[in-house]
């Protein structure tokens, strides 16, 4: 745990050397001076709290992972997500370089721009968070004036991460969303994404979803030549995707059986098991919590990324940690802020959701439900994708979040157009799955599924932008779930 006061210490050691801004996972909130402040002790962690008139934020702080004389970088986790955050304090005169990167860019842009599109009138410029409207800093943002219509434009710096530009067209279509409420300005054709060359092939992947009547154009960014080229999406070239054949799933799980029936039997109604996708190893899970896995005939023990392998010395640490889980990752545990209830809540949703799909919608067939089907390249992406049909034969995709996450929507429709190019090909009949059952050629539906309250605001937004040949529905569920599905929203 860490020691308020050494937090306290170093807080008030910024404070005497200038002004302090407070930044979030790089986004500047406010001045430190605009806030009061309390740290202190609250169970078995150290909680800070900050207020305003205009805000609060009560963060448990997990370690201390910078420090400097001008910054104090602390890994925080905040209520309701499953991946830490980065709260930082920094000094008003050391910019972070991150954000002097951005403006620099910003200036470029700008001159790029005017040269590139010389009749028309750069209206806005920005590379500000706007977190009314959920707009990121991470990206510049311009409004462009052309002959009675205006483009809305996102573009991302060279330096920018992977992610960052593969999360471009949420965000893109946010800032659109946003220049077309604005008073005073005629029609807003579209958007323009501006990406690093070599980039973009998921953000044009992604915009196959949309509806036709939302014009995107792509530019690749040429940052030594200070020059731009529109590109057709099909040139930024085609995502990876595949299916494994059921028969090669079922041959690796009754392989790994004899190791895996010895573990489940130490809690079979919690203890599930799955083939990870693109491997041979088999996960073994406690109402969702990955806490052991099976490659070439062994049992490899953990929860985190160091695992043993699981010997007859080790046994009882087996039985210790099954207990463990029993204990507090329990439908009715009473310490839900404990590590072990609140870890992988979406493998845990998705565990409640494989036990009785019908809770999500009566259509679904009980009998076939799949995971990771087709799987990504890129492995894992947070957000657990299931692969079902109705009893009528119509695939669905069912695309479950326990948290609020604004990329939902998208990371859906993505997994949607891979789902869809699949069934066109007839590789899911082919592969093995759903057997016996005839599955109908109309579009897959796509089921978004969350506890009700945590869908983010932008959800709603960006659903309006896609294709009429994507049918969605929003289910929320109760906020305690953990203890049973029960539906408090459809829509």
């Amino acid at each position: 745990m860490v020691d308020p006061s050494e937090i306290e210490q170093l807080l008030a050691a910024l404070v005497a050397a200038g002004p302090v801004e407070v930044r979030e996972n790089g986004v500047r909130l406010a001045s430190l001076a605009s806030f009061q402040y309390e740290i202190r002790v609250q169970g078995r962690g150290t909680l800070l709290h900050l207020w305003s008139e205009d805000r609060t934020l009560a963060r448990r702080v997990l370690r201390i992972s910078e420090q400097a004389p001008a910054l104090l970088q602390l890994e925080v986790e905040h209520f309701g997500r499953n991946k830490p955050d980065r709260l930082e304090f920094a000094s008003s005169g050391e910019r972070a370089f991150a954000q002097l990167t951005r403006e620099k860019f910003l200036e470029r842009f700008a001159e790029l721009l005017r040269e590139q599109f010389p009749d028309d009138e750069i209206v806005s410029l920005s590379t500000s968070a706007d977190l009314k409207n959920s707009l990121s800093s991470r990206y510049t943002r311009a409004l462009l004036k052309s002959r009675g219509e205006h483009w809305a434009i996102l573009a991302a710096s060279p330096g920018e991460s992977a992610a960052a530009i593969d999360d471009m067209l949420t965000f893109g279509l946010l800032w659109l969303e946003n220049t077309r409420t604005r008073a005073k300005i005629a029609r807003v054709a579209g958007l323009r994404l501006f990406m690093p060359e070599g980039t973009g092939k998921l953000v044009a992947h992604r915009a196959g979803a949309l509806s036709a009547s939302t014009k995107i154009e792509f530019y690749e960014l040429n940052a030594a030549l200070g020059r731009a080229r529109r590109v057709d999406a099909k040139e930024l070239g085609n995502v990876v995707t595949w299916l494994t054949a059921r028969h090669e799933v079922e041959g690796v799980l009754a392989e790994a059986a004899p190791e895996i029936d010895a573990v489940r039997k130490l809690a079979p109604e919690a203890i599930t098991a799955t083939l990870v996708p693109g491997t041979r190893e088999v996960a073994l899970r406690f109402r969702g919590a990955d806490f052991a896995r099976w490659q070439h005939a062994t049992i490899f023990l953990g929860l985190g990324d160091h695992r043993r392998a699981l010997t007859h010395d080790r046994q009882p640490e087996l039985e210790q940690l099954i207990r463990r889980l029993a204990a507090h990752r329990h439908p009715a545990a009473t310490e839900t802020a404990h590590a072990l209830y609140r870890m992988q809540p979406e493998r845990w949703l998705e565990a409640q959701v494989f036990a009785d799909p019908a809770r999500v919608d009566a259509r679904l067939d009980p009998r076939f439900l799949y995971t990771q089907v087709p799987a990504f390249s890129a492995g894992d992406r947070g957000v657990v994708d299931l692969l079902g049909i109705t009893r009528g034969g119509r695939l669905a995709i069912l695309e479950l979040k326990a948290n609020e996450d604004i990329h939902l929507v998208l990371q859906a429709a993505d997994y949607w157009l891979r789902v869809r190019w699949h069934q066109q090909q007839d590789d899911i009949r082919r592969y093995g799955y759903f057997p016996g059952i005839e599955i109908r050629p109309e579009p897959p539906l796509l089921f978004l599924v969350a506890p009700a309250i945590r869908f983010h605001p932008a959800t709603s937004v960006i659903l309006r932008h896609l294709s009429s040949e994507i049918e969605v529905a929003r289910v929320g569920l109760a906020e305690n779930w953990r203890r049973g599905l029960r539906v408090a929203l459809r829509q």
